[in-house]
């Protein structure tokens, strides 16, 4: 009975060991996450500028629209304009037709 016992509390101590090295990684991993995702101001303001300038090159694929160009066009049009500012053929943004 004695070694059953001391077999039990040796799994058992560890099965803790494990899933505290598991938690100590998460942690770890979580902190690293978060350092690496924070900016500092120059990173910030860039953000808001890339913003801005997408945010133009829509509202400018919008005007080509209204003004009853095809939707191909503007879509050049916006490719042209977002160059280098968003990811993807719709400048960083798409919606359902």
């Amino acid at each position: 009975m004695a070694i059953l016992l001391a077999k039990l509390v040796c799994i058992t101590e560890l099965h803790m060991k494990k899933m505290l090295l598991a938690l100590v990684v998460i942690a770890y991993s979580a902190t690293v996450c978060i350092a690496a995702e924070s900016h500092g101001d120059k990173e910030t303001k860039e953000d808001i500028a890339r913003h801005r300038a997408i945010a133009a090159a829509h509202e400018g694929a919008a005007r080509c629209l209204e003004s009853g160009k095809k939707e191909d066009v503007c879509n050049k049009e916006l490719l042209a304009a977002c160059k280098g500012l968003a990811i993807g053929k719709f400048c960083g943004m798409k919606h359902e037709h």
